[in-house]
C-alpha cells in the first residue's frame, strides 16, 4: 500500500489526512508551540501505528508529505520574527510608514499604526539610482552600503531587507549590496526585492520584502528542522509545501521566498472546498473554517479560488504575492471570554494549545468558546473528544463563567450562552461585511463548513444569512490538511513591464516570459516533474491609464513549458480585447477612447496529480436515525433534552432532524431547531432547512 499525507499545522491542532487508495483515514493531535515539528512528528507516528507499520517502513511507503503552515502568519501575530533592518535608495527610508496613507479603520481615530517590523534607527538607505528603463543614472556608492552594514551589525541585525528604486527593471545594485551584506555580516538572511516581489509598485514590493526577511529565518529554520526529522525517520522524498496561491511546492522553492507561505493552512481549506463544490454540484460555496484560534471566510464562485496578486492585506501588512482570498477573524474554539467595560467579548485573544480551555485541563483558567460549548450541552465531558486524544473536563469551567456571570448581574449558563451569541454574532457580520464588499448576496450560495468547530455553528450562522443548505464533508475536522492533497504543485509568479498596449516590445516580452518559463522548469525538474508534465496559463496584467490597480486576465494556455509562439505582433491587439472583456466582467463598463496599458505578465505553472476522490448523490433510501441518547443542551432557544446522534452509527440515507447533535469523531455537528442533516452516498453531510 502506496500513501500520501496532508498536513495543517493550526494555533491548537495539527490535522492529518492520510490517502491510501480511495480511502481517506482522518487524524489530530495538539500542537507543540515549542517546535512545532514535534507535533507532525507525533501525528506521523500515531498513522504508522494506525497502520501497524513502524515509522519508517511507513514513511518508506509515502509518495508525498504535503504541508500547510501557520508559521509565517503566527510570527506576524506574535511579532516575534527575526530582528530586521532594510537597506533602500536614498531618500525612500520611510516607505514603510507611510503605507500610502492605508488605514485598515478611517473612522478609529484612536487606531494606532501597525507595530514596526524595521524600526527608522534599521530602515538605512545609500546613494543609488536606477531609472524606470534600468539605466544607471547614479552610481551604487559601495562605501555607503558598508556603513549600512556596520551600523545594522551594531544593532544585532538577523534578517536584512534590500529594496531599490525600480530594482525590479535592473536588479545590478541589488545584488552587488547583496554580495557586501554577505561579505560584512556572514549568516544573515538577505531578501532582495527583485526576487521576492519583482513589480511595481514601489510601496508594495518593499513592503512584501520586509515582511519577508521578518519571518524567513523562522520559516525556514522549522522547515529545515522539519526535513531533517522525517529524513531521519525514513522519508526520503521531496516535502511539499502549501502556498497561499493554493498550489503545493518543494522546500527549496519555498525557501527562496517563504513569504509565499503566509496563509498557506487556510488557503489549503479554500482548494479543498472548490473541489468538493464542483463535485456535489455546489460551484458557488461560501467556506467557513472555524477552529481552535480563527475563524477564516472564503468565496468560491463558478468552482475556483482564483489567487489574486495584489493588494493583500495579511496582519496589518501588505503582501503581494498571489493569494487565495481568506479573511481571517479572531474567533475560535480558544477565543478567550472576558468582561469589559460592563460588556462581554469574546477574542480575538486565544487560549491556543497551551494552556487551551479550561476544560481541557492543561492549566487553562480563562473561559474560552469551547468552555462555553460544554456549558451548553453542545459538548460533552462524558463523550470522546479530538479522536479520543483525551476527555473534557467540567472543573474549573462552570466557576470560570459564574465569574463572568457575577459581573454582569446572571447566571453561569446566562454567561456561557451570552458568549456563545457573541461569537456567532462576530463571526456572523463577518461574513456580511465581506460578501457585501465583494458584492455577493450569501442567499444565492451554500455554505461549506469545516474546522473542528465550524460545524457546531454553521447551522445558525446560515439560518441568519438566508443560506439554505450547508455540507459538512465527514472530513471537515481535518479539511485544510485534505485539501494539501487537493492541490497541485505550482508556481504563479510575474515580472512588470509598463508600456502602452498598442506598442508593445514583442523581444522584451518574449524574454520575460522565457525567464518565468525557464526558472519554473528548473524547479519542477527538480521536484521530479518533467517539463512535459506541465501545464501553463501565460497571463497579463493591463489597466486604464490612471487606474491604481491592474486585472489579470490569461492570453494563452499551453501544455509544457517551451511554447511562446502566442507572443506576436498580434499580442497587443489581443491583450485590449481580452482586458476590455475582463474590465466589463468586473466593473460593468470597458473605456472605449483610452488606450490601456501593461503593467506586468505573469506565468500560472501547475501539474495534476491523483486527488482524493469525492462521490454525490443520495441514492440510499432514507431513514430516521438512531437516538443514541438524550442530553441537556441550550441550541439558541433554552435548555431541553436533545436528541444525541452518533457519526459512527450513520449510514448513507440517514437523516437526523433537529434539534439535535451529531458527535463525530473529530467534530461535532448541531442541528439545529428548522433544520435536516441527511448522509449522501459517501458519508457526507448536507443540512437543509426544513421549510425547503
Amino acid at each position: 500500500m502506496r500513501y500520501r499525507v496532508g498536513i495543517d499545522i493550526g494555533g491548537t491542532f495539527t490535522d492529518f489526512a492520510l490517502l491510501k487508495g480511495a480511502a481517506v483515514v482522518l487524524y489530530k493531535n495538539l500542537s507543540t508551540p515549542g517546535d512545532r515539528s514535534v507535533g507532525v512528528m507525533n501525528g506521523l507516528e500515531k498513522l504508522a501505528a494506525m497502520e501497524g507499520l513502524p515509522l519508517t517502513d511507513f514513511l518508506g511507503r509515502c509518495d508525498a508529505i504535503v504541508h500547510g503552515t501557520t508559521i509565517a502568519d503566527n510570527t506576524l501575530i506574535e511579532m516575534n520574527g527575526a530582528l530586521t533592518g532594510l537597506i533602500t535608495t536614498a531618500g525612500f527610508r520611510d516607505e514603510m510608514e507611510y503605507r500610502r496613507g492605508f488605514k485598515e479603520n478611517i473612522w478609529d481615530v484612536r487606531l494606532p499604526p501597525p507595530p514596526q517590523i524595521t524600526p527608522r534607527r534599521r530602515r538605512l538607505t545609500v546613494p543609488e539610482r536606477i531609472l524606470h528603463d534600468g539605466a544607471i543614472y547614479q552610481p551604487l556608492d559601495e562605501d555607503a552600503v558598508r556603513e549600512c552594514c556596520r551600523r545594522l551589525r551594531e544593532q544585532n541585525v538577523e534578517s536584512v531587507a534590500i529594496s531599490l528604486l525600480f530594482s525590479f527593471v535592473n536588479p545590478v545594485h541589488e545584488l552587488r549590496i547583496a554580495e557586501i551584506v554577505a561579505q560584512e555580516m556572514p549568516g544573515v538572511h538577505i531578501s532582495c526585492s527583485h526576487q521576492v516581489l519583482p513589480r511595481a509598485p514601489e510601496y508594495d514590493r518593499t513592503s512584501t520584502t520586509v515582511v519577508n526577511a521578518y519571518v524567513a529565518p523562522r520559516v525556514t529554520s522549522y522547515l529545515e528542522s522539519l526535513v531533517a526529522r522525517v529524513k531521519a525517520a525514513g522519508y526520503h522524498k521531496q516535502l511539499l509545501v502549501m502556498q497561499a496561491s493554493g498550489g503545493v511546492m518543494s522546500r527549496q522553492y519555498i525557501e527562496g521566498s517563504p513569504i509565499r507561505v503566509l496563509a498557506s493552512g487556510p488557503a489549503g481549506g479554500v482548494i479543498g472546498s472548490a473541489h468538493v463544490g464542483v463535485a456535489k454540484g455546489y460551484p458557488n460555496l461560501l467556506c467557513v473554517d472555524m477552529g481552535g484560534t480563527s475563524y477564516d471566510i472564503s468565496m468560491v464562485l463558478d468552482g475556483a479560488a482564483p489567487a489574486v496578486a495584489g493588494w493583500n492585506m495579511h496582519h496589518r501588512y501588505l503582501v503581494g504575492v498571489p493569494m487565495v482570498q481568506v479573511e481571517t477573524l479572531g474567533a475560535g474554539g480558544g477565543s478567550i471570554c472576558r468582561v469589559n467595560n460592563g460588556e462581554i467579548e469574546v477574542g480575538p485573544a486565544s487560549a491556543g494549545a497551551e494552556p487551551g480551555p479550561i476544560c481541557y485541563g492543561r492549566g487553562g483558567t480563562q473561559a474560552t468558546i469551547t468552555d462555553a460549548l460544554l456549558m451548553l450541552g453542545i459538548l460533552s465531558a462524558d463523550a470522546e473528544f479530538a479522536g479520543g486524544s483525551f476527555s473534557l473536563r467540567r472543573e474549573g469551567v462552570e466557576a470560570a463563567f459564574a465569574a463572568l456571570g457575577s459581573a454582569m448581574g446572571y447566571s453561569a449558563e446566562d454567561a456561557a450562552f451570552d458568549c456563545w451569541r457573541i461569537v456567532n454574532a462576530n463571526m456572523t457580520q463577518g461574513v456580511r461585511r465581506i460578501t457585501a464588499g465583494k458584492g455577493v448576496d450569501p442567499n444565492e450560495m451554500c455554505m461549506l463548513a469545516y474546522g473542528g468547530n465550524g460545524p457546531a455553528f454553521a447551522g445558525i450562522q446560515a439560518e441568519e444569512l438566508g443560506i439554505n443548505r450547508v455540507l459538512v464533508p465527514k472530513a471537515s475536522p481535518t479539511f485544510s490538511a485534505l485539501g494539501t492533497l487537493v492541490a497541485d504543485p505550482a508556481i504563479d509568479e510575474e515580472r512588470s513591464y509598463i508600456a502602452p498596449a498598442d506598442s508593445l516590445d514583442v523581444a522584451a516580452l518574449t524574454a520575460l516570459w522565457q525567464g518565468l518559463v525557464d526558472r519554473a522548469a528548473q524547479y519542477f525538474t527538480a521536484a521530479g516533474f518533467p517539463a512535459p508534465q506541465v501545464s501553463a496559463r501565460f497571463q497579463m496584467n493591463m489597466r486604464y491609464p490612471g487606474q491604481n490597480f491592474s486585472l489579470t486576465f490569461t492570453i494563452a494556455v499551453t501544455q509544457g513549458l517551451g511554447e511562446l509562439s502566442f507572443v506576436d505582433d498580434t499580442l497587443g491587439q489581443r491583450g485590449i480585447a481580452a482586458f476590455n472583456n475582463r474590465h466589463r466582467e468586473e466593473y460593468g463598463h470597458i473605456r472605449e477612447d483610452e488606450m490601456p496599458e501593461i503593467t506586468g505578465v505573469r506565468l500560472a505553472t501547475s501539474v495534476a496529480t491523483d486527488s482524493p476522490q469525492v462521490g454525490k448523490g443520495f441514492t440510499a433510501p432514507q431513514v430516521a436515525a438512531t437516538v443514541a441518547r438524550t442530553r441537556r443542551a441550550n441550541l439558541g432557544d433554552g435548555f431541553r433534552e436533545t436528541a444525541i446522534v452518533l457519526g459512527a452509527d450513520l449510514k448513507p440515507g440517514h437523516a437526523v432532524v433537529g434539534p439535535a447533535i451529531i458527535e463525530e469523531s473529530f467534530t461535532t455537528i448541531v442541528v439545529y431547531p428548522g433544520w435536516t442533516a441527511r448522509v449522501d452516498d459517501v458519508g457526507d453531510y448536507e443540512l437543509t432547512r426544513q421549510s425547503l
